[in-house]
């Protein structure tokens, strides 16, 4: 990337993320984050994320575009697509989701869930990082870092 604030492309599953949680979040500011991540993980969105669809449908877009973002207009080369299929990867299998599994009987989410749920923090706490470390706090809401 040339520019220090542009995003690298590992950060737009993680920006998806964090707008998504940040939007519960407006919607309901009463709650609090840990509330806004377990809402998060009842909808369409984290079922898009969690499946691979997010992934699946930027590549068939990349490749019907000759691999040029259509974002930043730049040709993403193949360490970089290998780096997204990683990504894709350890999303679908930290993101599993099993249904009307997702507490025990005590209400205490399953260790499934949790790993879920503690992939999900620290994908947003790298988004906040990098917009912390580029100078744009403007970006930061959920302020997990802190």
């Amino acid at each position: 990337m040339s520019s220090k604030s542009e995003k690298p492309y590992v950060l737009r599953a993680a920006e998806f993320v964090y707008s998504n949680i940040m939007e519960i979040k407006k919607q309901n500011p009463e709650i609090n984050n840990i509330q806004a991540f377990e809402i998060f993980m009842t909808t369409k969105e984290y079922d898009i994320l969690s499946s691979g669809e997010f992934h699946d449908k930027w590549f068939l877009e990349l490749k019907n575009n000759k691999f040029i973002d259509q974002i930043t207009k730049k040709e993403i080369n193949q360490e970089t697509l290998r780096l997204l299929e990683l990504q894709k990867d350890s999303m679908v299998k930290f993101l599993m989701k099993i249904p009307k599994l997702y507490y025990t009987k005590s209400h205490f989410p399953l260790e499934i869930s949790q790993r879920a749920f503690d992939h999900l923090w620290r994908v947003c706490e790298s988004y906040e990082m990098w917009c912390k470390e580029t100078k744009q706090e403007n970006l930061i809401y959920l302020n997990i870092i802190e």
